[in-house]
């Protein structure tokens, strides 16, 4: 099934994937706190229109409702022995959508951070990381995922202990980090750091890159420092639309649909060939970027201050690649 990705990338040149899981269910009535997980179950019929709603827009891939899907984040929700099946699920209702299309689309499983610590900084073994990457693996293959798509991690323990599951589940599978302090990760990786990491891998992804992070500017210079270390396998750009800011009691974020677009097409310069959206991103979204990828030619890889002309300023003026950068901090957000 994962011939699809490689078809696809072959035929058209580029994958839109998909935008926001977390803005859009909240939009539907999520409440903070909630497991959106449980919806799969509680409510299949919302998460059917969410995986629509970005496949109608023009998206050629979407990840499933299964980001905190795993025994570490469900046992908050005393559901951990529910792993298999609400990932099952959350598979099965993507694959019915995916099916009734009349194009190719992709349905990615989407498995976020375990929401643990790995040793030796914490508490979570290799081995226990292992079995609950493979545990929530074999739910999403049974449900009928494409591919697996692993997001948001920050430590390349944990990375490589999602490459390790998912080998055990015979899957193949795609992996993205979140470079949202000064360019690095929370755990200190930077762009060159994850090219050298993913090309070391046994079971290596079919593709790597970014998501979330700060902002859209951040997200495009990380694919800059990913183009500069002359990665051997395609690029995932999936960047947040805008930066978020609190108005009347609610987290919204800035960016416009044609901000979304112009993004797009800088995300395609800057080397990447997978692009979608991740926090805040709508179908508004996305149709303004599926527009942009057909009819925007293929340009010179952006510079800094065009970027930052384009897009906006970006959080700091370190990319992650020099000295000088914060304090490492750990922090295990969910996908909004």
């Amino acid at each position: 099934m994962s011939e699809k990705v490689t078809k696809l990338l072959k035929s058209q040149g580029w994958i839109l994937a998909d935008g926001a899981t977390g803005t859009n269910l909240f939009n539907m009535g999520l409440e903070a706190g909630e497991a959106p997980e449980m919806w799969n179950d509680q409510h299949p019929d919302r998460i059917a229109a969410l995986y629509k709603s970005a496949v109608d827009a023009g998206s050629d891939l979407f990840l499933t409702n299964s980001f905190g899907g795993n025994a570490s984040r469900l046992k908050l929700h005393n559901a951990q022995k529910r792993v298999f099946q609400l990932n099952r699920i959350a598979a099965e209702i993507g694959r019915e959508v995916a099916d009734r299309t009349d194009r190719t689309v992709i349905v990615a499983g989407s498995m976020g951070p375990t929401g643990e610590i790995m040793l030796p900084i914490g508490t979570l073994s290799h081995a226990g990381a292992v079995e609950m990457f493979h545990e929530q693996a074999e739910g999403l293959k049974e449900g009928g995922a494409d591919v697996l798509w692993v997001e948001t991690l920050s430590a390349r323990e944990e990375y490589l202990a999602a490459a390790e599951g998912i080998a055990l589940a015979g899957m193949s599978w795609c992996g993205t980090m979140s470079f949202d302090t000064a360019g690095r990760t929370m755990m200190g990786l930077t762009s060159r750091d994850m090219v050298g990491m993913v090309q070391a891998i046994k079971h290596r992804p079919m593709a790597f890159g970014a998501n979330c992070g700060v902002g859209a500017s951040d997200l495009l210079r990380t694919l800059l420092g990913f183009a500069e270390a002359e990665p051997q396998l395609p690029v995932i750009a999936k960047g947040n639309a805008g930066v978020p800011k609190y108005v009347d009691g609610h987290i919204h974020y800035d960016g416009t649909p044609d901000l979304m677009a112009d993004y797009a097409v800088l995300a395609r310069d800057c080397g990447a060939t997978i692009i979608g959206g991740c926090c805040g991103t709508m179908a508004e979204h996305l149709t303004k970027m599926r527009a942009a990828l057909e009819n925007t030619p293929m340009g010179p890889k952006p510079a800094l201050d065009e970027i930052v002309k384009r897009i906006g300023p970006f959080s700091s003026e370190f990319d992650g690649t020099t000295e000088g950068g914060p304090e490492r901090r750990e922090r295990r957000g969910r996908r909004r």
